[in-house]
């Protein structure tokens, strides 16, 4: 499925930043399988899932649904979710002859969800950093039919992403992602009606539930080796805001109570309850010390409290309403993981952030997130210059770059010593320069600029803060915040210094 809608995407976002992730879910809408793809994806789809046959009672062969409800399993407006019923394959290419009755319900999902890098919203790019609801982020797409038994409903979508106050200025590239993501679907649709034809509709059922299974069991050995007990940890969005995690871990089950994190933001560092399940999944897939399908099994042994608080903003039906989620959905829930593994003693803080930068003007938007240092460990010292943790996606090649955008890549080197010292040092982070050769309107939403910096475990030392930076054409300097959104003129140089992981034990303690 990866395969096909990489091949067949046509955004830069899609087709070379890897900003995509596909699985395979039961008929309840529980995860079963994925590709190797984005975490911070993968485990709130299942969410979106449940909510589209939650509110479908009647689904037919050829019918294909698109979301990006955030506050229905959605992460946030960007990243679109294509999802795909899949039949018995006896009804499969007669949908329009059948009564829906006959049709049954469906034996699997398939699902995609791709960042689509302009959905409107106020900036160009789809990730205002001043958001302070969601509908100022783009365009609300919630339980749209866009195949309904095989008679496609592209021109509707087109018309929904055309309107409202901020409608997308890229639509023909929305559609043809879309497109992309609906293939992706019908292929993994077809590959898992081969297995039903091999083996059976019940075999295969029977050995999803298996791999989910396996998933339960794997944790709780994982888990057996901490003591029972109470593990809690907090840590900070640089606006002060805390984010606490007590858990309370037994060899059969592990409760994880946010009681204590900081209230709903008037910023868009939101993150919804979603997004927490999928740092949750992440964090306890890490945990297991085998190759596995991450998938819902994981969660089967786990409780989860969740009052209302910046991870659980209450849902409206008015987007103007809801509480803004850009940002939280790739720097909250970077956060979260942090205090997860923080509380469980793991690893020390890795950077933190994704370090979003958006830029463009009425006829397009880029987006890409910035790798940096990775936090070490009591095996192993901190990974340089990666993606980590919830985004696993790739930075756009240099020819690519230059060659689709009126920017020019300056530099793009590591940022030596920026990770924290220890026995095991934390990795260091990233420069990455960009002069801008055009006027653009330009946005970046990062954190870990301070003044809570990636810590450290065992007395190892935490990683060096990020920094964000733009000189002007004449030279003048201006330093920009965790959250910035400015225009650029040609000769202005943007640069991005990402932060460091943090180290583990202090090196007196080693000698």
């Amino acid at each position: 499925m990866g395969i096909a809608l990489r091949n067949t995407a046509i955004s830069v976002n899609v087709k070379e930043r890897l900003d995509f992730s596909c699985a395979i879910f039961t008929a309840r809408g529980e995860l079963v399988v994925n590709a190797p793809h984005v975490p911070v994806h993968l485990g709130a789809m299942g969410e979106t899932v449940r909510h589209i046959i939650a509110d479908n009672s009647t689904m037919q062969p050829g019918d294909v649904f698109v979301s990006n409800d955030p506050y229905r399993g959605g992460s946030h407006l960007p990243d679109v979710t294509i999802i795909t019923p899949v039949f018995d394959a006896q009804y499969v290419g007669n949908a329009r002859s059948l009564p829906a009755v006959a049709c049954g319900v469906p034996l699997f999902f398939t699902a995609s969800r791709a960042h689509h890098a302009e959905i409107g919203g106020m900036t160009p790019g789809s990730m205002p950093p001043f958001s302070q609801n969601l509908a100022e982020e783009g365009v609300l797409i919630r339980n749209f039919k866009l195949i309904d038994a095989g008679r496609p409903r592209f021109e509707e979508l087109q018309a929904l992403l055309d309107s409202g106050h901020y409608p997308s200025r890229a639509i023909e590239d929305n559609l043809a992602d879309v497109a992309a993501q609906v293939a992706a679907n019908h292929q993994g649709a077809v590959q898992l009606l081969s297995l039903v034809g091999r083996y059976g509709r019940e075999a295969v059922a029977a050995y999803m539930a298996h791999l989910q299974q396996a998933a339960e069991q794997k944790l709780r050995l994982a888990l057996a080796r901490f003591s029972a007990g109470r593990y809690a940890f907090t840590d900070h969005l640089d606006d002060g805001s805390p984010i606490l995690a007590a858990l309370e871990l037994s060899p059969e089950r592990v409760t994880i109570d946010f009681t204590g994190t900081g209230p709903v933001l008037a910023t868009n560092l939101n993150a919804n309850p979603a997004i927490t399940k999928a740092a949750i999944m992440y964090v306890l897939r890490t945990l297991i010390g085998e190759d596995i399908p991450l998938n819902e099994g994981v969660m089967a042994s786990v409780e989860i409290i969740l009052p209302q608080c910046l991870l659980n903003p209450p849902p409206h039906d008015d987007p103007k309403q809801c509480a803004a989620v850009a940002g939280g959905n790739v720097e909250t829930s970077q956060r979260v993981v942090d205090v997860l593994l923080g509380a469980l003693g793991v690893a020390a803080a890795s950077q933190g952030t994704m370090n979003n930068l958006v830029f463009g003007d009425a006829t397009f938007g880029y987006y890409e997130t910035i790798c940096g240092g990775a936090g070490a460990t009591a095996d192993a010292a901190g990974a340089d210059a990666v993606h980590t943790h919830m985004t696993n996606t790739r930075l756009t090649d240099p020819e690519v770059l230059e060659r689709r955008f009126p920017v020019r890549l300056s530099e793009f080197s590591i940022r030596r010593g920026s990770g924290g010292a220890g026995k095991n040092r934390g990795g260091d982070g990233v420069v990455r320069r960009i002069e801008f050769l055009k006027p653009l309107t330009v946005s970046v939403v990062s954190q870990r600029r301070g003044p809570y910096p990636p810590y450290g475990l065992q007395g190892g030392a935490p990683g060096a803060l990020g920094s964000n930076k733009l000189t002007r054409a004449d030279g003048r300097i201006e330093r920009l915040g965790s959250a910035a959104q400015f225009t650029v003129q040609p000769g202005d140089v943007l640069a991005i210094e990402t932060p460091g992981g943090g180290g583990w034990l202090s090196r007196s303690d080693t000698e």
